[in-house]
C-alpha cells in the first residue's frame, strides 16, 4: 500500500463537487455558518443508512474533516463504519444528492443511502 493510499485509509475524504456544495451551502442563507454531519444508524434496506445534516454543535469525540472551509463531522461510531470514504455529491438525472463512496461497505442498496458491512 503506497504512503497516499495509508493517509487516505485512515480517514474519510471529500469530493470536490462535495467541498463546492457544502461551500454553497454554508456560505450563506440557512445553513450558513454550520458544518456538515455525516451519520451512520441501523436500518435501511441494507442494515445500515447513512445520513446527513447540519449542526452547530460539535462533539468532543466527534471527528473533524476540514476542506476548502467546509467542516464535516462524525461521530466515533460511524466514523468505523465509514473510514476510507469519500463523501461525495452527486448530480444526476433523479436528482441531486449526498452519498459516501464506502470501500468498506460488502453491498448497497439501490438509492445508495443503505448499505451493509460483511
Amino acid at each position: 500500500m503506497t504512503e497516499q493510499a495509508q493517509i487516505q485509509a485512515g480517514t474519510v475524504m471529500l469530493s470536490d463537487s462535495a467541498v463546492r456544495r457544502l461551500s454553497e451551502m454554508t456560505g450563506s442563507g440557512e445553513f450558513a455558518g454550520m458544518k456538515f454531519r455525516v451519520s451512520v444508524s441501523g436500518g435501511g434496506c441494507s442494515g445500515f443508512q447513512y445520513g446527513f445534516s447540519f449542526d452547530d454543535t460539535v462533539n468532543d469525540d466527534d471527528h473533524m474533516i476540514s476542506e476548502g472551509g467546509v467542516d464535516v463531522l462524525i461521530d466515533p461510531v460511524s466514523w468505523d463504519l465509514i473510514v476510507g470514504s469519500e463523501v461525495h455529491f452527486a448530480e444526476e438525472l433523479i436528482g441531486s444528492y449526498f452519498t459516501l463512496r464506502n470501500p468498506n461497505a460488502a453491498s448497497t442498496c439501490g438509492c445508495g443511502v443503505s448499505f451493509s458491512i460483511g
